[in-house]
């Protein structure tokens, strides 16, 4: 099989942490080919090149730049990602990892020239952009895989198995919780994730909505978000407080908690996790997953990222050595990405019918999120942006041919 090549669009702290990383590893492999990543300028680009770590783990990897590193660096290319994604062989893997909202018009041109996606979540944010990209897609068989992580989680993968053999119940009430560091908010995030643009609910509370329906095949039918605006230290203002509620079509509530302000000095990088309750006939479960403590406490002796106590999470991502030179990543995230390319690489050589195919199996299997199984959840973000711009009232899902959101009426 040949190794496609992957352009990776944008350039930020996602591409940096987890999406770049984990394509040298399979690149390493051999089971992509030359990875390109495009930004809006050089800058972000130079810190990728130039990282110690990426650099100790890949020391004989790299990527082709766009713009060029050697590039004055303010000046800017707005539209180069055009031509970066027309320049691929047709059937090559865009990477999509822009600011929410500019998810769409990368999607359009990767489908308009014929390759297949791989996109960090949220898809976009409105329903019928989903359903568009989905049609859009499948009419030229091509795959598009959209990186909710978490789903790739053993603990997630378990709990799903288990909750659909009946062990656990009926879900009825929980609570979930993903609380991002302050200095979030001296990076890119407050250029982007402003009020016109996003929430914190939107960036990171759609991670526990979709692993509900993950574990439980639930839909959402009831969003109501409350939005506490701040500013972030470049003057812009930015929803960093939410306190969201999610009903569920079987009456069940989830209430999900995210803020941009767990403490830098807290000992791990974030705090998350997820408390659910279930009914049972004479006895009740619950599934709890303490997704912020991972066990290891560890207590430097030099400061690391600005402090010495750590509890680090080597579930999401991490680098180990396993003596072959350079250093591997493991974890769920390295795991979500390989997971896709993996399932793009099957039907890269296959005829449109024979990729239709697969994507028919991708979307009925639920493992992978694509825009026909998991756009509800456009709907809760469209829902969500209703509610928290209108001081948290309760927005309702409609499914059926039309699916809408609407405010409740009482």
């Amino acid at each position: 099989m040949a190794q496609p090549k992957v352009a990776v669009i944008g350039g930020g702290m996602i591409t940096h942490v987890q999406i770049l990383p984990s394509l040298y590893n399979l690149q390493r492999q051999g089971l992509i080919g030359e990875i390109s990543v495009c930004a809006l300028d050089r800058n972000p680009l130079r810190a990728l090149a130039c990282d110690p770590m990426l650099a100790r783990a890949f020391p004989d990897q790299n990527f082709v730049a766009h713009p060029p590193l050697n590039t004055d660096p303010n000046k800017k290319f707005p539209e180069l990602y055009k031509q970066v994604i027309a320049e691929l062989p047709k059937q090559s893997i865009v990477v999509v990892a822009m600011p929410d909202q500019l998810h769409y018009m990368v999607l359009k041109e990767a489908i308009a020239n014929d390759q297949h996606v791989c996109c960090v979540k949220p898809l976009v944010l409105q329903y019928k952009q989903a359903v568009e990209i989905e049609k859009l897609a499948y009419k030229k068989g091509l795959v598009v895989g959209i990186e909710y992580h978490k789903r790739l989680d053993d603990r997630a993968l378990l709990a799903r198995r288990q909750y659909r053999e009946k062990m656990f119940g009926e879900f009825k009430i929980g609570h979930a919780e993903l609380n991002e560091p302050y200095y979030y908010r001296n990076s890119n995030f407050q250029n982007w994730c402003t009020c016109e643009n996003s929430d914190m609910f939107t960036y990171v509370g759609c991670h526990y909505v979709d692993q509900v329906h993950f574990i439980t095949g639930l839909l959402p039918t009831e969003v109501s978000v409350y939005g506490i605006r701040d500013k972030y230290p470049n003057g812009n203002e930015g929803y960093l407080w939410t306190d969201a509620r999610v009903i569920w079509e079987n009456g069940a509530a989830l209430h999900v908690t995210n803020v941009m302000g767990y403490p830098d000095q807290g000992p791990g990088g974030n705090f998350q996790g997820i408390r659910l309750y279930c009914a049972g006939k004479d006895k009740n479960g619950m599934l709890v997953h303490n997704d912020q403590y991972r066990g290891l406490e560890y207590c430097y002796t030099h400061e690391v990222d600005g402090k010495f106590y750590h509890e680090p999470s080597p579930d999401y991502f991490k680098y180990i050595d396993l003596g072959t030179g350079g250093l591997v990543p493991v974890g769920y995230g390295y795991r979500s990405v390989e997971f896709i390319i993996n399932n793009i690489r099957r039907c890269i050589g296959l005829s449109t019918a024979e990729r239709q195919k697969l994507i028919r199996q991708y979307d009925a299997a639920g493992v992978m999120a694509t825009p026909k199984n998991s756009s509800y959840n456009e709907l809760v973000t469209e829902a969500a942006r209703l509610s928290v711009q209108n001081g948290g009232r309760t927005v309702e899902i409609i499914y059926g041919d039309r699916p809408t959101v609407k405010f409740k009426k009482y």
